[in-house]
């Protein structure tokens, strides 16, 4: 009998540790906001590794204040991160361009990466190749991301606007950096109230077997 539980415990505890693992491993949204104006927008990491960074930018800024996604900076953490490629986007008038003053709306950061539609972070870009209202746009970047979280990327990216309200206004949005709380995706759920059923299960059977004998 203590065999057979020390067994389900084993494959109880290889349950726990897979359910975390698919949490781990979901997306985190980031909510930014303009320092100035109140323009929105969503970040959305979609992957993270020691060598690739993907996420997705969306324009939430819809109204009443309205405003262009033209230029994204990521002030990593720490220095000496190495060369950055940007290897996919879904909106090709962005161009990387790395080491980069950021010193619009007063945050006075030096943009390890940043994605441009004009020649500078400052200078804003141009609205018409930037990201609209209610649209989105996804990135892929390759380089050293070793040991960064998703919470540290997003505490380091700001978003440059511009004609915000149609009027040829400028700002910059940065998170607010709490992303939803983590919720067991439902397949992992499901995986993980299945092994329960069958560990229960196979103790009663086990118990019942004891007893005839």
């Amino acid at each position: 009998m203590k065999k057979f539980l020390g067994k389900g415990i084993l494959a109880f505890g290889a349950l726990v540790m897979l359910a975390l693992a698919g949490t781990s491993a979901r997306a985190d949204t980031f909510t930014f906001t303009g320092i100035n104006t109140g323009v929105t927008s969503t970040v959305n990491v979609t992957q993270l590794s020691n060598n690739l960074l993907s996420f997705t930018v969306t324009n939430t800024s819809t109204g009443p204040i309205t405003g262009k996604v033209t230029s994204i900076g990521i002030d990593l953490p720490g220095t000496g991160n190495g060369a950055f490629t940007l290897v996919g986007t879904t909106n090709s008038n962005y161009t990387l361009a790395t080491l980069v003053a950021g010193n619009a709306a007063g945050i006075g950061r030096t943009f390890d990466i940043a994605l441009l539609t004009g020649p500078s972070f400052n200078g804003g870009g141009n609205p018409n190749h930037g990201i609209i209202e209610a649209a989105s746009a996804s990135f892929t970047i390759s380089g050293n991301f070793t040991g960064f979280s998703q919470q540290q990327l997003a505490l380091g990216m700001f978003l440059r606007f511009q004609d915000v309200n149609a009027g040829g206004g400028s700002d910059v949005a940065r998170s607010d950096c709490n992303p939803p709380p983590e919720v067991p995706e439902p397949t992992t759920m499901v995986l993980l109230g299945t092994g329960l059923a069958g560990f229960a299960g196979a103790i009663r059977k086990r118990r019942r077997a004891a007893k005839a004998e």
